[in-house]
């Protein structure tokens, strides 16, 4: 069995993205952006990027690997 709110979340969720977005974000969206700049997450985004090109690593892992492509079958 399936609790309520395990059904009725997911259907409001529906209902407001279809039918209420249109109307309310244009009303909130100015106080959403001085909230919220987007500058801030442009920033983030670059400085990581900037981070691993210098380094040249990712995740731990050498970013350089062998091209080379080995025959599984030598006849």
């Amino acid at each position: 069995m399936v609790c309520i709110p395990c059904i009725v979340i997911p259907v409001l969720l529906w209902v407001y993205k279809k039918f209420l977005e249109p109307y309310i974000y244009p009303v909130i969206a100015p106080f959403i952006k001085r909230v919220w700049p987007k500058k801030a997450v442009e920033e983030t985004t670059a400085a990581k990027r900037v981070q691993f090109e210098s380094n040249g690593i990712a995740n731990g892992v050498g970013a350089k690997k062998s091209t080379e492509i080995s025959d599984k079958k030598a006849d």
